[in-house]
């Protein structure tokens, strides 16, 4: 008999979008939507717990850091059930204030960037890209079932 991959509970590819407020009640519902979105694919409790504190940390970002007067940010979940592949996405409108982690020798002194230190501890990849017209994109990936070979 021959091993196969851990796969997921399906192998198809389940994504979910949404415009929320850029306020801290939009950053709350985004959190709230994804756990039950991922709930609702299966994924594990162990993958659905980090994904929910980077969602959490994103849009909190987004509702902060990113908001423009009058404009929403949109929360994107997509899994690919072939890689094993989770990416959280939260895209806002304001594409000049790019985010970076805390550069001070002690973090929790820093006046901001200690979010992102989570995001980069809790996904196996993160980044930004723009998001047009004039916005930015937040990402982050997390592995959501063992490599093969890995058990």
């Amino acid at each position: 008999m021959t091993p196969t991959k851990p796969q997921l509970p399906s192998a198809s590819a389940h994504s979910f979008s949404q415009l929320l407020s850029s306020t801290r009640r939009g950053a709350r519902l985004a959190r709230l939507l994804a756990v039950g979105e991922l709930h609702a694919w299966g994924l594990s409790p162990t993958v659905i717990d980090r994904a929910e504190h980077v969602v959490a940390e994103l849009a909190a970002n987004a509702a902060v850091h990113g908001r423009v007067r009058g404009r929403s940010f949109r929360l994107a979940l997509v899994l690919d059930g072939t890689s094993g592949t989770l990416r959280v996405a939260v895209s806002d409108a304001c594409g000049d204030r790019l985010p970076a982690p805390a550069t001070t020798a002690r973090p929790e002194e820093a006046e901001s960037g200690r979010g992102l230190l989570l995001v980069a501890a809790l996904a196996d990849r993160w980044a930004t890209e723009p998001y047009p017209p004039s916005g930015k994109t937040v990402w982050a990936e997390l592995d959501a079932v063992a490599p093969t070979g890995h058990r």
